[in-house]
């Protein structure tokens, strides 16, 4: 992994970090004590008599929750999140059609323009692969790199391989338990994933999809002086390391997300 994504990663993850270790327990609200005389003066009240429109509702609203499939989250409040479910212990599989149009979705998302300009941004900083040259020219070739390296790897490993090999490629939040845990659960990740009926095994498609990605971008439109095994090698670890990273990210935003809102909410 390059130097300055490399610090940028390990910066975000620092952020996790901090807000999972001063995330605050969550124990139930606990009813305010009645005595005996105000349980009297304040009986309860009669329930009133409804169709059954408010039981059907309740019960669609939870069918809808467990049949959830895919999320609306961003990471950040501004990365497409959509494969990342906070409690989707019930979730139904992905179709194939699904998988794609998921992946679809966060790659042509609009906010992958500022990013992968960012990116590009750092990548000329660096003078990373000088034969892309300088100036507005190398930076233009640098902005197509990362968004063609980022689409590619994206519909390789979240829906091309998943879909081929049958596995689930969204990731599944353990939420609980402390820090060391949810981040060695998380980081395991990289290598563990579920299959579409739901058993664990290991993620070709993303250890796999990953190197498959790495090849084509490297030996397809990088420069020629970088299409070598070397450099191939180096790619497919900077995407294996950057996205392990990013899945413990994923696994401690909601951490950060309520400690963000509390502060907004002044609570």
């Amino acid at each position: 992994m390059k130097p300055a994504k490399f610090a940028l990663a390990c910066l975000m993850l620092g952020a996790a970090v901090c807000a999972a270790q001063n995330a605050p327990q969550q124990t139930p609200d606990q009813p305010a004590a009645t005595s005996p005389s105000q349980q009297s003066a304040n009986p309860p009240a009669a329930p009133q008599l409804q169709s059954g429109d408010t039981s059907q509702k309740s019960q669609d609203n939870k069918n809808q929750a467990e049949d959830q499939s895919t999320s609306k989250d961003r990471l950040f409040f501004a990365l497409p999140n959509f494969l990342t479910l906070e409690n989707g212990g019930k979730a139904r599989p992905l179709t194939t059609g699904e998988k794609f149009k998921v992946v679809a979705q966060s790659s042509f998302d609009y906010v992958q323009i500022p990013w992968y300009a960012f990116l590009a941004g750092l990548s000329q900083a660096e003078n990373s692969e000088p034969g892309y040259g300088q100036g507005w020219e190398g930076y233009g070739k640098r902005l197509g790199s990362a968004a063609a390296d980022g689409t590619i790897e994206n519909f390789m490993t979240g829906a091309i391989l998943p879909s081929l090999l049958h596995q689930d490629p969204r990731y599944y939040q353990m939420g609980k338990g402390g820090f060391w845990r949810r981040a060695g659960y998380s980081g395991s990740r990289i290598v563990i994933t579920r299959s579409d009926s739901g058993r664990g095994e290991f993620n070709f498609s993303e250890v796999l999809g990953s190197a498959l990605s790495a090849s084509i971008s490297t030996y397809s439109y990088h420069p020629r002086s970088d299409r070598n095994l070397s450099n191939t090698a180096s790619v497919w670890a900077s995407q294996l390391g950057y996205d392990t990273i990013t899945i413990v990210l994923k696994e401690f935003w909601p951490d950060i997300r309520r400690k963000i809102t509390k502060k907004k909410t002044g609570n």
